[in-house]
């Protein structure tokens, strides 16, 4: 299988900048979308932001110019850089990768999440 691990995350005043990162470990074939997700205290979990393994990028309406995804192909990485934070941004963030993954002697889909990583804005 394949595991996502999420590292960056923390405390940080309204105004301020944290930078996520999640890398992914496997017998990966490749890699399709690397999304990171949101989950806030009594609320469902939202897309933040995608992108292809062609590096377009899709970003929510409430992050659209303060978050930046990006990735690194050949780390099997993807990040997110988020400046500007808002109280509002506070949540769990997760990630979530697609692809296909080396099983027996042909290859088989996965879609993974990580564990997920709190980032608290104080106002």
């Amino acid at each position: 299988q394949v595991q996502l691990v999420e590292s960056g995350g923390g405390l940080v005043q309204a105004g301020g900048s944290l930078r996520l990162s999640c890398v992914a470990s496997g017998l990966i074939l490749s890699i399709g979308a690397m999304n990171w997700y949101r989950q806030a205290p009594g609320k469902q979990r939202e897309l933040v932001a995608s992108i292809t393994s062609g590096g377009s990028a899709n970003y929510a309406d409430s992050v659209k110019g303060r978050f930046t995804i990006s990735r690194d192909n050949a780390k099997n990485t993807v990040y997110l850089q988020m400046n500007s934070l808002e109280p509002e941004d506070t949540a769990v963030y997760y990630c979530n990768a697609d692809g296909r993954i080396l099983r027996s002697i042909s290859s088989a889909p996965f879609n993974s999440w990580g564990q997920g990583t709190q980032v608290t804005v104080s106002s």
